[in-house]
């Protein structure tokens, strides 16, 4: 399910949904996120970054997250920023940067993650964490 309404206070688009903490969420979520730069009028490159970056922070939440579900939020919270968050309810494990030795099967999600965005971080809540996301952006009639 979408929740497309905006909060008080809340002036920018957004769009979420939660999902089941399985690894057939992830494409929902990155259709969730597609959708939602088209409809935000975002150009592909943008969406596609997103995509990704979405991809390994949901990705991330199934494998450590420990829920039986899993919260995915897209976001523009200025113009000029895409913003995707994973939201999962443990606190036992926290994202670290790490990097793995070059024949390592994994282990290199955060890394993407770090490359690929403006900036990234975690935000502690009483009952779990976010994890999030920022690319800059522009618009795809610029």
């Amino acid at each position: 399910m979408t929740d497309k309404q905006v909060r008080p206070g809340q002036q920018y688009p957004r769009q979420s949904i939660t999902l089941a903490s399985e690894a057939a969420s992830v494409p929902a979520a990155r259709q969730m996120l597609r959708d939602a730069c088209t409809e935000w009028g975002l150009d592909q490159g943008a969406a596609e970054t997103g995509v990704l970056l979405m991809s390994e922070l949901v990705t991330n939440a199934i494998r450590h997250g420990h829920s039986h579900s899993v919260r995915v939020i897209a976001e523009q919270p200025t113009p000029d920023r895409l913003r995707v968050t994973a939201v999962d309810k443990s606190r036992r494990w926290m994202p670290e940067l790490h990097r793995p030795a070059p024949d390592a099967s994994g282990g290199r999600g955060l890394l993407l993650v770090d490359l690929l965005s403006d900036r990234w971080g975690t935000d502690l809540l009483p009952w779990g964490k976010k994890v999030w996301a920022e690319i800059v952006i522009k618009a795809a009639d610029q």
